[in-house]
């Protein structure tokens, strides 16, 4: 990603597996504010461009991160 997107600031959040989704949001909002932050939930289909200002973070159903959230 770092070929891509520079200066992005902070961009992968691994600690935030496991944890609420909206919770995880709030940190990452708050650790790069360079990013805007989108919570999906797992089986949506999204775009695939690469875009160094978004973080999704995926979620199962019960609002929990499943994915480590990053710059994608």
């Amino acid at each position: 990603m770092t070929d891509v997107c520079s200066d992005t600031g902070k961009s992968s959040w691994p600690e935030l597996v496991g944890i609420n989704g909206e919770v995880a949001a709030k940190i990452i909002e708050s650790e790069n504010p360079k990013v805007r932050v989108s919570i999906v939930e797992e089986g949506m289909m999204v775009t695939q461009e690469i875009r160094c200002d978004r973080v999704r973070v995926w979620v199962d159903k019960n609002g929990i991160v499943k994915d480590i959230p990053s710059i994608r």
